[in-house]
């Protein structure tokens, strides 16, 4: 089976998106599929590669080159110049893969663009929604819920899931917003956000020299790994640190990242007087990450609640679960898929900074408990959150369609 995968961005590029759709890669080929892949002129827009190809950790990847003309640089119609290069580039390189199947990712511009040429060429269509772009749109600032960008952005992309031959959706939140759209139940298919269980080991003990080096030794640490998005919640993570500053002067806050938050993170830092409390280490690179989460007893992830965060399941607390640590997480509907609350982890409510600040005291205050959420969190991500299980569902959907 030959499946050509049309993503938005790719590796070197470090985020979410870049590390499921290298983990998607590694576990097809481990079937015995054949993959080849292509990127929209958006990953060329931010990478910059100095070819129409690239190799990257052994996977080959074709680019799509930038628009330079006038429309590029338009709204709305710098999105339709996004679609038009990319069906331009998958009609030269279609006659040299051909592929049995085009597997389009989110955001709904590649999606359009895989289900035109897919049409053209009768090659059968997947596109995977991992979220939705106007939602994504609205927590960036560049729409609001409800504008004509956000509503023509919805339209497109429902377009595009009726038309495509099969969908998939990283979590039930997108599945069951798709369903309400007329979506048929039948069509969706989830294929959930996982961990390599191999990468993150219990027994490894914490790296001393980089504690020191860092100032958190013989304290508690309370850690968040991740891009700094308003949706990320932070800001209330610091003022909950504020709050117990007198009653648990042994904590720290480890902010391991990076993003369009960090200025406004450290600037309350510095107003509120807790440097001594806060510690922001900046981007790690991926080969590192381990060592920081051996550092971290507590990861924190305070999501506010929006569409975004209650549709979408995030990646990196199950990345804590594999690597036995303690979670704990806003009541959003994207955690409460992954996290049972004081199973596997513990939930509060979100945006609610008081009762934030009083599950961190509990915690520290409780430590009896901590090796029944390390054992139960390990044994999620090891029994149903691991990759292999999670990508043994494309066959059925692929085989479908074949």
């Amino acid at each position: 089976m030959k499946i050509l995968h049309v993503f938005d961005h790719s590796i070197p590029l470090h985020s979410g998106y870049t590390f499921r759709s290298k983990a998607i890669l590694e576990h097809q080929h481990a079937l015995g599929w054949k993959t080849d892949h292509i990127t929209s002129s958006k990953h060329n827009l931010a990478a910059m590669p100095d070819s129409d190809e690239e190799i990257v950790n052994g996977l080959h990847f074709f680019r799509t080159k930038v628009n330079s003309g006038i429309f590029s640089r338009l709204p709305l119609l710098k999105h339709l110049a996004i679609i038009s290069t990319l069906e331009k580039r998958l009609t030269e390189i279609i006659p040299v893969v051909k592929p049995d199947i085009i597997h389009a990712h989110s955001p709904a511009l590649n999606g359009r663009a895989a289900v035109n040429i897919g049409k053209r060429y009768k090659i059968p269509v997947v596109y995977e929604i991992r979220a939705f772009w106007e939602d994504a749109a609205v927590d960036h600032g560049t729409t609001r819920e409800g504008s004509l960008r956000y509503r023509l952005t919805r339209a497109m992309e429902t377009r595009v899931v009726r038309e495509a031959n099969a969908v998939t959706t990283i979590c039930n939140g997108l599945k069951n917003d798709l369903i309400e759209r007329g979506i048929p139940d039948s069509k969706i298919t989830v294929i959930p956000n996982a961990v390599d269980i191999s990468r993150f080991k219990l027994e490894r003990q914490p790296d001393k020299g980089l504690a020191e080096e860092l100032g958190i030794m013989n304290k508690v640490v309370v850690g968040f790994i991740g891009s700094f998005y308003a949706y990320e919640g932070l800001p209330l993570l610091i003022e909950a640190i504020e709050i117990l500053k007198s009653r648990q002067p042994n904590v720290i806050v480890m902010l391991i990242g990076g993003g369009p938050q960090e200025h406004l993170l450290k600037s309350m830092v510095k107003q509120k007087n807790l440097d001594s409390q806060v510690i922001f280490t900046g981007r790690v690179p991926h080969d590192e990450i381990e060592a920081y989460y051996d550092l971290v007893d507590i990861f924190t992830y305070p999501r506010l609640s929006m569409r975004l965060t209650d549709l979408v399941t995030p990646l990196k607390p199950l990345e804590a679960m594999a690597k036995g640590r303690i979670v704990l997480a806003s009541d959003v509907g994207g955690h409460k898929e992954l996290i049972t609350d004081g199973v596997n982890g513990v939930l509060f409510p979100a945006g609610d900074k008081y009762a934030l600040a009083d599950k961190i005291s509990e915690l520290i205050n409780d430590r009896s408990i901590w090796q029944n959420f390390s054992i139960a969190g390990r044994k999620y991500v090891e029994d149903v959150r691991n990759w292999k299980t999670s990508i043994d569902n494309y066959i059925a959907v692929y085989e479908g369609l074949m």
